[in-house]
């Protein structure tokens, strides 16, 4: 039989919240408060390809940077730079940048974010963080916070393949890997982008939930298809206990 409210997207009909038994999680600006560190990333990335501060280029390349928040990386630096190989220059520079800034202490958990992890966690619920930076970054931040033993696995792009977000697949490997769940209603997909709501979406998470601590705002993130919206991911355990 046709399932009458296929998963398709922003208005399909979603899992009860207490069904939920994988919550996947994005790092920056959802669990992780990196002060504008990407923007700070990516004046080196540009520097280092020969754009010029305060020129009409920089601008727009800044412009499309904060844009595609949420987005894979490398995905961002094909679309400003044209080709393969000046992308992953680009992208060289900016994962050293923002690892060297993380390096740094200039990095610190959402307020929150670790216990609302723990507490997903109590309940009996698989966690999984996500990321659009490549392994050696999400690593470095991982390792500044105390957090490799936080949740049983983390996700970048190329451990899906290599597409990130808006992408699904990186929500589809964490549902193949950790077989938490048996349907993908019964994910959670949580993040501060449009991206991020839309990788939920294109998965067909019966959870896909924004939160108000990093790039984008309401309108953005229910426009993506967010079904819930909290100002932070601390609330998240409340909202799938059932609670309103």
């Amino acid at each position: 039989m046709n399932d009458p409210h296929p998963a398709t997207g922003p208005h399909r009909t979603h899992g009860t919240p207490h069904d939920i038994r994988l919550v996947v999680l994005d790092m920056a600006g959802t669990t992780v408060a990196d002060g504008g560190l990407v923007e700070r990333a990516f004046e080196a990335a540009a520097a280092e390809l020969g754009v010029e501060p305060g020129s009409a280029d920089h601008a727009a390349k800044l412009a499309h940077v904060r844009a595609t928040m949420g987005e894979s990386k490398i995905s961002v630096f094909r679309h400003l730079f044209g080709t393969e190989d000046l992308a992953r220059r680009a992208n060289s520079a900016f994962e050293k940048a923002y690892g060297e800034l993380v390096a740094d202490g200039l990095t610190e958990p959402v307020p929150g974010a670790r216990e609302a992890v723990e507490e997903l966690r109590a309940d009996g619920r698989t966690v999984v963080l996500t990321t659009g930076f490549a392994r050696v970054t999400q690593d470095a931040i991982l390792d500044a916070l105390g957090w490799r033993d936080l949740v049983p696995l983390t996700l970048g792009p190329a451990d899906a393949g290599g597409r990130g977000r808006p992408f699904p697949d990186m929500v589809l490997e964490a549902f193949v890997r950790t077989k938490a769940a048996e349907d993908v209603r019964q994910v959670a997909v949580v993040g501060d982008t449009s991206y991020d709501m839309l990788s939920g979406v294109r998965a067909g998470a019966g959870v896909v939930a924004g939160v108000l601590t990093g790039a984008h705002g309401e309108d953005e993130l229910r426009a993506a298809g967010a079904t819930q919206v909290l100002p932070s991911v601390a609330g998240l355990p409340a909202l799938l206990r059932g609670a309103r």
